[in-house]
């Protein structure tokens, strides 16, 4: 469990705080989507967990220990995929020769898989990559690592539409029991058929945090032509079809599927809390 205990944290030389007084339990064995416009914090949060950035005020604990201490029994059963980063002039051989032994549960069987799914031979210059194959090779061996917190941020930016398929497939092949994976993203459509649990967040705080399956019961999401009945949406955009509704779940009615934009956009205006 992730226990984040009224944090307040904003970066030096700026007067803006990024969270204050903010507080969020992180269940294990959920694969959480945060969401949030630009500026809201989700990177951030993202390296406060992960001990690379520490709050000043409050604190934040993964499994009970302190993550800004970054004691070797978190960091071994944690791993961070950023946003941007690059890889060194290794051959994939050798970057693993020297970072395969910090995670105690990494499987060679698991990353050849991985790359397998991605199209991608095991013989690997890592320096003469493209950037969305840096990212197949990294989130690869994020997934072998076998720890039990998996942070992503943007994983699909720069990822064609073959390739978010083959993210999306490689992600749940290798979610075990005892995994947690938190992506943040904008991207929602990528990764919504992954989610468990949907966390969004603002400016002034959190404000969804709830299952993708207690959405689901209280609401369908639905396509209806121009002209139809609108009495009950509870939230609306226009669309090809019609207008994309947001409508509370009629009793005996089946479920839908989660549309996330259109969840999105109806708790940043207000509509849905």
């Amino acid at each position: 469990m992730i226990q984040i205990d009224n944090i307040s944290f904003k970066y030096a030389g700026s007067r803006q705080q990024v969270f204050q007084n903010f507080s969020l339990e992180i269940e294990k064995n959920n694969i959480y989507g945060l969401l949030g416009k630009n500026g809201t914090g989700k990177s951030t949060l993202l390296y406060l967990i992960s001990g690379l950035l520490r709050a000043q005020r409050g604190q934040v604990r993964v499994d009970t220990m302190d993550a800004s201490l970054r004691l070797p029994g978190m960091l071994q059963d944690i791993f961070i995929v950023p946003e941007e980063f690059d890889l060194p002039a290794l051959s994939l051989e050798q970057f693993l020769r020297m970072n395969e032994p910090f995670y105690p549960r990494f499987c060679r069987e698991v990353l050849e898989q991985c790359l397998a799914d991605f199209e991608l031979p095991t013989s690997l210059q890592l320096n003469s990559l493209s950037m969305g194959q840096k990212k197949k090779v990294y989130m690869s061996f994020a997934l072998a690592a076998g720890t039990s917190l998996l942070l992503m941020d943007e994983p699909t930016n720069g990822m064609d539409i073959p390739s978010k398929a083959q993210f999306r497939r490689a992600v749940a092949n290798n979610m075990t029991d005892d995994r947690t994976l938190i992506i943040s993203t904008h991207q929602v459509h990528d990764v919504e058929q992954l989610l468990d649990h949907i966390l969004i967040l603002t400016q002034t705080g959190l404000l969804l945090n709830s299952s993708v399956a207690d959405i689901c019961k209280d609401y369908s999401f639905e396509y209806r032509p121009a002209g139809s009945d609108m009495s009950d949406v509870v939230y609306a955009e226009p669309s090809l079809q019609g207008n994309a509704v947001m409508v509370r779940r009629r009793e005996g009615s089946a479920e839908t599927q989660l549309n996330l934009e259109l969840l999105f956009d109806a708790v940043i205006s207000g509509k849905v809390k």
